[in-house]
């Protein structure tokens, strides 16, 4: 069952946090809307998009007139590729964050890597991402907008610059249940609207919101995927 991190004591400073999830899950929508919502609150935050690029190498890939980037580079190629960028996209974010004392909300972090190595069937990558990873500290905290891979597949289908496959996402959604970090995880639906959806991940940071309605016990059901519903978790 998915806790409030109220629980928490302090006034600790919240040096990052990472938002994680599938394609289609609003975790840019929620990155820009928490980065603004926490500086209002008088702590002084940045966006950081940590992607992998594989959006721009799938439109690589659709201009040399392959479907996707796999089919361009292969899995093992895509997997060094994305690993690579993420990684140095993360370590420039945290030395911003380190120069300027802002705190740091990432859309994506390492997490992501390790599950999309684990839904391409990649496995003897992970090993090796986890490697390169091991140097960035982990956020105070990571919260994962799970959201039913059909809405995440009607939203991207809708917004148009993109295309992801039904199998893929609920891969990917499944490989983030799989993942030994996710009873650390902050659970939050994010099948809602990006308002409601907001409002719930401020609920889970009532330590940096103290205005905020603390979260209820049972406010985060992770969506049904190959495996079926699990239950949602939060880091004590």
């Amino acid at each position: 069952m998915a806790r409030s991190l109220r629980v928490r004591r302090g006034r600790a400073r919240l040096r990052a946090v990472a938002l994680i999830g599938i394609d289609g899950s609003g975790k840019t929508t929620q990155a820009h809307r928490l980065a603004e919502a926490l500086t209002a609150a008088g702590h002084p935050a940045t966006y950081h998009r940590n992607a992998g690029g594989r959006r721009w190498l799938g439109r690589v890939a659709q201009r040399l007139g392959r479907p996707d980037p796999q089919r361009l580079i292969g899995r093992d190629g895509l997997l060094a590729v994305e690993s690579v960028l993420r990684w140095l996209a993360i370590a420039l974010a945290l030395l911003s964050c380190l120069v300027t004392g802002r705190t740091a909300v990432m859309d994506r972090y390492a997490a992501c890597q390790y599950a999309s190595i684990r839904a391409h069937g990649g496995q003897r990558w992970e090993r090796l991402a986890r490697a390169g990873y091991r140097v960035f500290p982990a956020p105070r905290v990571t919260i994962l907008l799970a959201v039913d891979p059909a809405e995440a597949y009607r939203r991207i289908e809708r917004r148009g610059t993109d295309h992801e496959s039904m199998r893929w996402l609920t891969a990917a959604a499944t490989a983030y249940r799989t993942l030994p970090e996710y009873a650390g995880f902050v659970v939050v639906d994010a099948n809602g609207s990006p308002e409601e959806v907001s409002r719930r991940i401020r609920a889970h940071l009532t330590e940096w919101f103290p205005g905020e309605p603390p979260a209820a016990t049972d406010s985060a059901p992770p969506p049904a995927g190959r495996d079926g519903p699990v239950a949602a978790q939060a880091r004590p």
